[in-house]
């Protein structure tokens, strides 16, 4: 598989803890439709689009006003050949803050171009970091994906959710 991972960066006038906050609450800048925490190391969120895709996502690391590091646990789209895209793989933000800005470095880890999602989602994380995340950073309104239960398939969301609530526990330790 081709090593390179996608990374996208924006430089936002604000301090590496306010940048590190919003990062934090994706529900303001990624989806209204995320269910769970991503606040404290150890707490997992489920975000799903429709019966699209579906993901549980951990918060493994946290430097302060430096790294975050979340894992995709499980994932599910339903658009490519192989369902569990995106599982294994990781979500990182890593800030330097310099005088009066921020750069934020995000890099989807895994996230190579032998993914048969890799266009479609190269676009997806390059509109929620460049648009929405930096318009959360600079007038304070991310552009998240609106909370819409239509065509969402309840019954597999929770099924997610016990899956990821039984792969908490069994990874508490890592």
């Amino acid at each position: 598989m081709n090593s390179k991972n996608f990374t996208t960066v924006i430089t936002v006038e604000r301090t590496a803890g306010e940048a590190f906050d919003a990062i934090k609450n994706f529900k303001a800048w990624w989806s209204e439709d995320i269910e769970g925490s991503a606040h404290a190391i150890g707490d997992v969120f489920f975000y799903h689009y429709k019966d699209i895709h579906l993901c549980s996502v951990k918060l493994i690391t946290e430097l302060p006003h430096e790294r975050l590091v979340y894992w995709i646990m499980e994932n599910q789209f339903s658009f490519t050949k192989d369902k569990s895209e995106w599982t294994n793989t990781k979500l990182i933000f890593d800030l330097h803050q310099d005088e009066n800005n921020t750069k934020i470095v995000f890099t989807h880890e895994g996230l190579t171009p032998d993914y048969e999602c890799y266009d479609i989602c190269v676009e997806a994380w390059t509109n929620y970091i460049q648009n929405s995340l930096h318009k959360l950073l600079t007038t304070g309104e991310g552009e998240p994906n609106p909370r819409d239960k239509e065509g969402f398939n309840a019954a597999i969301a929770n099924k997610w959710r016990i899956r990821a609530s039984i792969c908490q526990d069994m990874t508490s330790g890592q």
